[in-house]
């Protein structure tokens, strides 16, 4: 039987981002708590609003350096934190009652100011360091509850950049610190994965979205010819947290649009 050829152009145009929450049932996470850090930027933010929408008890830790706000919602308990400020982070990790869920939002790009060694040394603790403190201090109480870790890295962790080399080198560092502590903190019950984000919408990049020829060039590369959300990160990272995901550790997930691919 003869067919006609297949033509994309026939075909309707790729569809826009939808809200994340719609994917999931509500009240999939009741009864859980959970840790964000970074909520004061656009995917630790959105990430720590879909988790309480989705009936967690959550923590977020935002630092106003960061250029965003962390959201208002009525599961959402907020500290300023600065995720380098070892003391505090232990002291707010130690006061809970309980932990099912930690997300590792926090971010720092300086940019081309990151081949001075001093901007490279502070991009790496915030973005690394950090993240492994959070990890090791939270792992007690996460091991009471067989919970799960969530790092926020950066499809730039596995493509490099000529133009951020802290952030990228802190990036693959992170991937590979993500599937080391997802094979040691198996033995407990322990989850770790991540997310690797492509070019999303957030204030941070707002400087870059602002240039037409940067912005156009990241479209153009992505497959899916757009730029992504912050909530579309957001609901890859609840799914990592939820039950659904508790066969999988040790992945690095990334979430943009096909740029790795293209």
């Amino acid at each position: 039987m003869n067919r006609s050829p297949f033509h994309f152009d026939d075909l309707p145009a790729v569809p826009p981002a939808a809200a994340p929450g719609d994917s999931f049932a509500p009240g999939l996470l009741a009864g859980r708590t959970a840790v964000v850090t970074g909520a004061g930027t656009g995917i630790g933010g959105a990430t720590a609003l879909l988790l309480a929408r989705l009936g967690a008890q959550v923590t977020a830790f935002g630092d106003s350096r960061g250029g965003g706000a962390v959201p208002c919602h009525a599961g959402i308990e907020v500290h300023e934190v600065d995720p380098r400020d070892e003391d505090t982070v232990a002291a707010r990790l130690d006061a809970l009652p309980a932990l099912d869920m930690l997300v590792n939002a926090a971010g720092l790009s300086l940019e081309r100011d990151e081949y001075e060694r001093g901007a490279f040394g502070q991009v790496m603790a915030h973005n690394l360091d950090s993240a492994m403190y959070a990890c090791t201090r939270a792992l007690p109480a996460l091991a009471q509850r067989h919970g799960a870790i969530v790092n926020v890295a950066s499809v730039l962790g596995l493509a490099g950049s000529a133009d951020r080399p802290a952030f990228a080198a802190s990036q693959g560092a992170l991937i590979q610190l993500t599937r080391s502590l997802a094979q040691n903190y198996a033995r407990v019950g322990v989850r770790v994965n991540a997310v690797a984000p492509g070019w999303i919408r957030t204030a941070q990049a707002d400087a870059m979205r602002g240039e037409d020829a940067a912005r156009q060039a990241i479209a153009q590369r992505t497959p899916l010819g757009r730029w992504g959300e912050a909530g579309e990160v957001a609901a890859v990272a609840a799914f990592l947290c939820s039950p659904a995901a508790r066969y999988m550790t040790g992945a690095i997930v990334p979430v943009d649009g096909g740029y790795l691919a293209g």
